[in-house]
């Protein structure tokens, strides 16, 4: 059996994103319990030429309904990137969540030879769908979530290995 772009895909993201989800819950519990302002996470980096912890969610959420939409040929919606609170970033993860489970699988399924185009300022890359999904989403969007994962470890929260790859 072959495995499809929409199970190469769709899914993942829906699982990564309800790690991701969990983790930020147990950030959000630490900082609760430390008296630590949420602020502190929200706004922690790992180096200073690094995005914040939210920049890093919102780029997450970007890539995965980026590539969604662009598999399925149809528009990439629009999020505002003005999150600030745990709460908000739980917001747009359950909306990307959500437009995710809105992707069918024949929307994406016989995507790999799409023609995809990106744009990067005046800059355009051209990849065919299959090489989007695997040679650019894959690789960004894990570098978020685990750089995510990295800044809240660094500062103290106490997760680990499972919390990022999730327990079921």
């Amino acid at each position: 059996m072959s495995l499809t772009m929409y199970q190469a895909s769709i899914p993942v993201f829906i699982r990564m994103l309800g790690n991701l989800s969990a983790i930020l819950d147990k950030a959000s519990i630490h900082a609760e319990a430390k008296k630590i302002d949420p602020s502190v996470f929200i706004n922690a980096r790992l180096a200073p030429d690094m995005y914040p912890l939210s920049k890093q969610v919102q780029i997450a959420t970007d890539m995965v309904k980026g590539c969604a939409a662009r598999l399925a040929g149809i528009e990439v919606p629009s999020y505002e990137d003005s999150e600030t609170t745990f709460v908000e970033l739980q917001a747009r993860i359950a909306k990307t969540v959500a437009f995710l489970q809105s992707v069918t699988a024949e929307q994406i399924d016989g995507s790999e030879e799409r023609k995809i185009t990106l744009k990067f300022g005046s800059r355009e890359v051209h990849l065919l769908g299959q090489a989007y999904l695997l040679d650019f989403v894959y690789p960004n969007f894990h570098f978020h979530l685990t750089t995510t994962y990295a800044i809240l470890r660094h500062n103290g929260v106490e997760i680990g290995k499972m919390d990022y790859v999730g327990n079921d």
